[in-house]
Protein backbone atom coordinates (compact mmCIF):
# COMPACT_ATOMS: atom_id res chain seq x y z
CA UNK A 1 0.00 0.00 0.00
CA UNK A 2 1.32 3.52 -1.15
CA UNK A 3 1.44 6.82 1.44
CA UNK A 4 -0.82 9.43 0.00
CA UNK A 5 1.27 12.64 0.47
CA UNK A 6 -1.28 15.73 0.25
CA UNK A 7 -0.03 18.33 2.02
CA UNK A 8 -0.56 22.61 1.22
CA UNK A 9 1.79 25.13 0.26
CA UNK A 10 4.55 26.76 3.28
CA UNK A 11 3.01 29.78 2.40
CA UNK A 12 5.78 32.23 1.05
CA UNK A 13 8.47 29.47 1.07
CA UNK A 14 7.10 26.31 -0.97
CA UNK A 15 4.74 25.17 -3.09
CA UNK A 16 2.54 22.34 -1.77
CA UNK A 17 4.09 20.18 -5.25
CA UNK A 18 7.23 20.96 -3.66
CA UNK A 19 6.14 20.14 -0.32
CA UNK A 20 4.83 16.89 -1.33
CA UNK A 21 7.97 15.99 -3.53
CA UNK A 22 10.34 16.12 -0.58
CA UNK A 23 7.99 14.33 1.64
CA UNK A 24 7.30 11.85 -0.79
CA UNK A 25 11.02 11.42 -1.48
CA UNK A 26 12.17 10.52 1.76
CA UNK A 27 9.10 7.94 2.26
CA UNK A 28 10.90 6.24 -1.15
CA UNK A 29 14.36 6.82 0.26
CA UNK A 30 13.17 3.88 2.54
CA UNK A 31 11.86 1.78 0.21
CA UNK A 32 8.01 3.08 1.19
CA UNK A 33 5.95 3.60 -1.75
CA UNK A 34 4.40 7.11 -2.37
CA UNK A 35 1.79 8.82 -3.89
CA UNK A 36 2.12 12.51 -4.38
CA UNK A 37 -1.36 14.47 -4.26
CA UNK A 38 -0.39 18.74 -3.62
CA UNK A 39 -3.53 19.92 -2.24
CA UNK A 40 -4.87 23.54 -2.00
CA UNK A 41 -7.63 25.43 0.05
CA UNK A 42 -9.31 28.29 -2.39
CA UNK A 43 -5.72 30.94 -2.15
CA UNK A 44 -2.93 30.70 -4.22
CA UNK A 45 -2.13 27.10 -5.42
CA UNK A 46 -5.85 26.42 -6.47
CA UNK A 47 -4.47 26.64 -10.00
CA UNK A 48 -1.54 23.90 -10.01
CA UNK A 49 -3.41 21.96 -7.66
CA UNK A 50 -6.50 20.99 -10.12
CA UNK A 51 -3.98 20.31 -13.23
CA UNK A 52 -4.37 24.02 -15.00
CA UNK A 53 -1.90 25.29 -17.68
CA UNK A 54 -0.99 28.90 -17.25
CA UNK A 55 -1.64 31.33 -19.85
CA UNK A 56 0.03 34.40 -18.85
CA UNK A 57 -1.68 37.60 -19.17
CA UNK A 58 -1.33 41.60 -17.90
CA UNK A 59 -3.03 42.53 -15.01
CA UNK A 60 -2.40 45.55 -12.39
CA UNK A 61 -1.20 44.97 -8.76
CA UNK A 62 -3.81 45.98 -5.78
CA UNK A 63 -2.12 49.53 -6.15
CA UNK A 64 -2.79 49.63 -9.78
CA UNK A 65 0.65 49.15 -11.27
CA UNK A 66 1.10 46.98 -14.43
CA UNK A 67 2.31 43.39 -13.57
CA UNK A 68 2.95 40.09 -15.78
CA UNK A 69 0.33 37.70 -13.98
CA UNK A 70 -1.57 34.70 -15.39
CA UNK A 71 -4.94 32.71 -15.34
CA UNK A 72 -5.10 28.89 -15.77
CA UNK A 73 -7.06 26.56 -17.88
CA UNK A 74 -8.11 22.99 -17.62
CA UNK A 75 -8.11 20.21 -20.03
CA UNK A 76 -11.42 20.65 -21.57
CA UNK A 77 -10.00 24.58 -22.89
CA UNK A 78 -13.10 26.08 -22.03
CA UNK A 79 -12.84 26.15 -18.38
CA UNK A 80 -10.27 28.70 -16.60
CA UNK A 81 -8.80 28.96 -12.99
CA UNK A 82 -8.28 32.58 -11.63
CA UNK A 83 -6.13 33.19 -8.82
CA UNK A 84 -7.14 36.15 -7.19
CA UNK A 85 -3.53 36.11 -5.68
CA UNK A 86 -2.02 35.90 -8.78
CA UNK A 87 -2.56 39.76 -9.65
CA UNK A 88 -4.05 41.10 -5.96
CA UNK A 89 -2.28 39.32 -3.96
CA UNK A 90 -1.45 40.50 -0.69
CA UNK A 91 2.13 39.05 -1.41
CA UNK A 92 2.82 41.06 -4.25
CA UNK A 93 3.38 44.29 -1.94
CA UNK A 94 6.00 44.66 0.44
CA UNK A 95 4.68 45.12 4.19
CA UNK A 96 4.96 48.89 4.19
CA UNK A 97 2.90 48.92 1.14
CA UNK A 98 -0.33 47.53 2.19
CA UNK A 99 -3.32 49.88 2.43
CA UNK A 100 -6.89 48.23 2.63
CA UNK A 101 -8.34 51.65 1.75
CA UNK A 102 -6.95 51.91 -2.01
CA UNK A 103 -6.01 48.87 -2.86
CA UNK A 104 -8.32 47.55 -5.84
CA UNK A 105 -9.00 44.03 -7.04
CA UNK A 106 -9.01 45.59 -10.21
CA UNK A 107 -6.56 42.65 -11.78
CA UNK A 108 -8.45 40.04 -10.89
CA UNK A 109 -10.98 41.10 -13.17
CA UNK A 110 -8.89 41.66 -16.17
CA UNK A 111 -7.42 38.27 -15.41
CA UNK A 112 -10.82 37.47 -15.88
CA UNK A 113 -11.97 39.22 -18.75
CA UNK A 114 -8.63 37.92 -20.24
CA UNK A 115 -9.35 34.47 -19.94
CA UNK A 116 -12.97 34.73 -21.15
CA UNK A 117 -11.44 36.64 -24.17
CA UNK A 118 -9.70 33.30 -24.69
CA UNK A 119 -12.67 31.76 -24.51
CA UNK A 120 -13.51 30.00 -21.36
CA UNK A 121 -17.09 29.56 -20.61
CA UNK A 122 -16.81 28.85 -17.01
CA UNK A 123 -14.68 30.30 -14.69
CA UNK A 124 -13.29 29.16 -11.32
CA UNK A 125 -12.22 32.10 -9.31
CA UNK A 126 -9.88 30.78 -6.34
CA UNK A 127 -10.73 34.21 -3.93
CA UNK A 128 -7.89 33.80 -1.27
CA UNK A 129 -4.81 35.46 -1.03
CA UNK A 130 -5.64 39.19 -1.31
CA UNK A 131 -4.25 42.54 -0.58
CA UNK A 132 -8.12 44.45 -0.77
CA UNK A 133 -11.03 45.37 0.98
CA UNK A 134 -13.03 46.75 -1.87
CA UNK A 135 -15.91 44.07 -1.91
CA UNK A 136 -15.05 43.14 -5.48
CA UNK A 137 -15.70 46.86 -6.90
CA UNK A 138 -12.24 46.63 -8.60
CA UNK A 139 -12.89 43.50 -10.14
CA UNK A 140 -16.08 43.76 -11.63
CA UNK A 141 -14.87 46.56 -12.88
CA UNK A 142 -11.78 45.60 -14.69
CA UNK A 143 -14.16 42.28 -15.93
CA UNK A 144 -16.28 44.46 -17.93
CA UNK A 145 -19.18 43.02 -20.05
CA UNK A 146 -19.79 39.24 -19.76
CA UNK A 147 -20.95 37.61 -22.66
CA UNK A 148 -23.90 35.43 -21.98
CA UNK A 149 -23.62 31.58 -20.78
CA UNK A 150 -20.17 32.15 -18.48
CA UNK A 151 -20.80 30.39 -15.71
CA UNK A 152 -18.57 31.02 -11.98
CA UNK A 153 -17.53 29.13 -9.50
CA UNK A 154 -16.09 30.98 -6.66
CA UNK A 155 -13.79 28.89 -4.42
CA UNK A 156 -13.24 30.40 -0.90
CA UNK A 157 -10.33 29.82 1.79
CA UNK A 158 -12.54 31.18 4.60
CA UNK A 159 -16.26 31.05 5.87
CA UNK A 160 -16.45 34.30 6.97
CA UNK A 161 -19.58 36.44 6.04
CA UNK A 162 -19.46 39.71 4.33
CA UNK A 163 -20.54 41.72 7.05
CA UNK A 164 -17.33 40.33 8.72
CA UNK A 165 -14.45 40.92 5.88
CA UNK A 166 -13.45 44.40 7.17
CA UNK A 167 -12.59 43.40 10.55
CA UNK A 168 -11.16 40.40 10.05
CA UNK A 169 -8.94 40.89 6.89
CA UNK A 170 -8.40 44.67 7.08
CA UNK A 171 -5.81 44.18 9.83
CA UNK A 172 -3.73 42.12 7.71
CA UNK A 173 -3.81 44.32 4.93
CA UNK A 174 -2.56 47.23 6.47
CA UNK A 175 -5.85 48.81 8.36
CA UNK A 176 -5.89 50.51 12.04
CA UNK A 177 -8.94 50.34 14.04
CA UNK A 178 -10.49 54.12 11.97
CA UNK A 179 -10.15 52.31 8.38
CA UNK A 180 -11.29 49.17 9.57
CA UNK A 181 -14.65 51.05 10.48
CA UNK A 182 -15.03 52.89 6.97
CA UNK A 183 -14.09 49.58 5.29
CA UNK A 184 -16.83 48.63 7.26
CA UNK A 185 -19.28 51.24 6.14
CA UNK A 186 -18.22 51.16 2.75
CA UNK A 187 -19.23 47.20 2.49
CA UNK A 188 -21.96 48.19 3.78
CA UNK A 189 -23.15 51.04 1.85
CA UNK A 190 -21.75 48.81 -1.22
CA UNK A 191 -24.05 45.45 0.02
CA UNK A 192 -27.64 47.26 -0.57
CA UNK A 193 -26.98 48.38 -4.08
CA UNK A 194 -26.54 44.99 -5.08
CA UNK A 195 -28.06 42.63 -6.73
CA UNK A 196 -28.24 39.97 -3.78
CA UNK A 197 -27.35 41.35 -0.36
CA UNK A 198 -24.29 39.60 0.72
CA UNK A 199 -24.50 40.33 4.20
CA UNK A 200 -24.50 37.74 6.47
CA UNK A 201 -23.90 35.07 3.53
CA UNK A 202 -21.41 32.34 4.52
CA UNK A 203 -18.09 33.00 2.40
CA UNK A 204 -18.78 36.40 0.47
CA UNK A 205 -16.31 37.85 2.81
CA UNK A 206 -13.40 35.80 0.72
CA UNK A 207 -10.81 37.80 -0.72
CA UNK A 208 -12.53 40.95 1.10
CA UNK A 209 -15.42 40.79 -0.94
CA UNK A 210 -14.22 39.25 -3.85
CA UNK A 211 -15.99 36.27 -3.78
CA UNK A 212 -19.03 37.77 -2.58
CA UNK A 213 -19.27 39.97 -5.84
CA UNK A 214 -19.05 37.31 -8.18
CA UNK A 215 -22.50 35.69 -5.73
CA UNK A 216 -24.01 38.73 -5.74
CA UNK A 217 -23.89 40.60 -9.53
CA UNK A 218 -23.01 36.78 -11.75
CA UNK A 219 -24.85 34.61 -9.74
CA UNK A 220 -21.43 32.53 -8.53
CA UNK A 221 -21.38 29.60 -7.00
CA UNK A 222 -19.46 29.84 -3.59
CA UNK A 223 -17.71 26.50 -2.53
CA UNK A 224 -15.46 25.83 0.39
CA UNK A 225 -12.11 25.52 -1.08
CA UNK A 226 -10.58 22.63 0.95
CA UNK A 227 -13.18 20.50 0.08
CA UNK A 228 -13.69 21.52 -3.47
CA UNK A 229 -10.25 20.92 -4.43
CA UNK A 230 -10.24 17.46 -2.74
CA UNK A 231 -12.96 15.93 -4.76
CA UNK A 232 -11.73 17.39 -7.66
CA UNK A 233 -8.64 15.36 -7.36
CA UNK A 234 -10.89 11.80 -6.25
CA UNK A 235 -9.05 12.72 -2.72
CA UNK A 236 -11.52 10.26 -0.54
CA UNK A 237 -10.71 7.06 -3.44
CA UNK A 238 -6.89 7.22 -2.73
CA UNK A 239 -7.05 7.79 0.80
CA UNK A 240 -9.10 4.58 1.37
CA UNK A 241 -6.60 2.72 -0.29
CA UNK A 242 -3.79 4.44 1.14
CA UNK A 243 -1.56 2.74 4.45
CA UNK A 244 -1.76 6.37 5.50
CA UNK A 245 -1.74 9.98 4.54
CA UNK A 246 1.00 13.05 5.07
CA UNK A 247 -0.54 16.43 4.54
CA UNK A 248 1.01 19.80 6.40
CA UNK A 249 1.39 23.25 5.65
CA UNK A 250 3.46 26.34 6.83
CA UNK A 251 2.04 26.82 9.97
CA UNK A 252 -0.71 24.56 12.11
CA UNK A 253 -2.52 26.53 14.51
CA UNK A 254 -5.77 27.70 15.21
CA UNK A 255 -6.60 29.38 11.93
CA UNK A 256 -6.06 24.97 10.55
CA UNK A 257 -9.56 24.58 12.63
CA UNK A 258 -11.09 27.43 10.18
CA UNK A 259 -11.65 25.46 7.26
CA UNK A 260 -8.04 25.41 6.08
CA UNK A 261 -7.30 21.97 3.39
CA UNK A 262 -5.08 20.30 6.25
CA UNK A 263 -7.93 20.32 8.52
CA UNK A 264 -10.38 18.84 5.47
CA UNK A 265 -7.31 16.53 4.86
CA UNK A 266 -7.54 15.37 8.57
CA UNK A 267 -11.18 15.25 8.57
CA UNK A 268 -11.58 12.82 6.48
CA UNK A 269 -9.01 10.53 7.30
CA UNK A 270 -10.31 10.42 10.89
CA UNK A 271 -14.01 9.60 9.71
CA UNK A 272 -12.44 6.97 7.15
CA UNK A 273 -10.53 5.19 10.06
CA UNK A 274 -7.43 6.20 8.20
CA UNK A 275 -4.04 7.42 10.19
CA UNK A 276 -3.44 10.84 8.99
CA UNK A 277 0.28 12.03 9.96
CA UNK A 278 1.64 16.25 9.94
CA UNK A 279 4.44 17.74 8.75
CA UNK A 280 4.58 21.58 8.74
CA UNK A 281 6.70 24.46 9.28
CA UNK A 282 5.76 25.25 12.73
CA UNK A 283 3.40 23.60 14.85
CA UNK A 284 1.44 26.10 16.58
CA UNK A 285 -1.71 24.34 17.51
CA UNK A 286 -2.71 23.46 21.59
CA UNK A 287 -3.82 20.33 23.06
CA UNK A 288 -7.06 21.22 22.23
CA UNK A 289 -6.70 21.58 18.48
CA UNK A 290 -4.71 18.82 18.15
CA UNK A 291 -7.85 16.73 20.09
CA UNK A 292 -10.05 18.11 17.19
CA UNK A 293 -7.86 17.14 14.38
CA UNK A 294 -6.78 13.95 15.83
CA UNK A 295 -3.49 13.29 13.88
CA UNK A 296 -1.38 10.82 14.65
CA UNK A 297 1.91 12.42 14.78
CA UNK A 298 3.29 16.08 13.78
CA UNK A 299 6.77 16.78 12.76
CA UNK A 300 7.99 20.07 11.90
CA UNK A 301 10.41 20.35 8.94
CA UNK A 302 11.44 24.10 7.17
CA UNK A 303 13.19 23.31 4.03
CA UNK A 304 13.37 20.50 1.38
CA UNK A 305 15.99 18.52 3.17
CA UNK A 306 14.12 18.47 6.44
CA UNK A 307 10.91 17.71 5.08
CA UNK A 308 12.71 14.61 3.31
CA UNK A 309 14.50 13.39 6.43
CA UNK A 310 10.04 13.88 8.14
CA UNK A 311 9.41 11.63 5.33
CA UNK A 312 12.09 8.93 6.13
CA UNK A 313 11.09 9.19 9.65
CA UNK A 314 7.46 8.66 9.13
CA UNK A 315 8.09 5.42 6.68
Amino acid sequence: MAVLVAPDKFKGTLGAADVAGAIAAGLRDAGQEAIELPVADGGDGTAAALGARRRPARGVDALGREVDAWFGVLDDGQTAVVEAAAASGLGRLDESERDAWTATSAGTGQLIAAAIAEGARRVIVACGGTATVDGGAGMLSGIGAVPRGVRFTAVCDVRTPWDEAAAVFGPQKGADPATVARLRRRLSSRARSMRRDPRGVPMTGCGGGISGALWSELGAELVAGPSYVLDALGFDGLMRSAAFVVTGEGRLDETTLAGKAVAEVATRCRQAGVWCHAVVGEDALDLFGRRVLDLASVQEAGDPRALRRAGRNLA
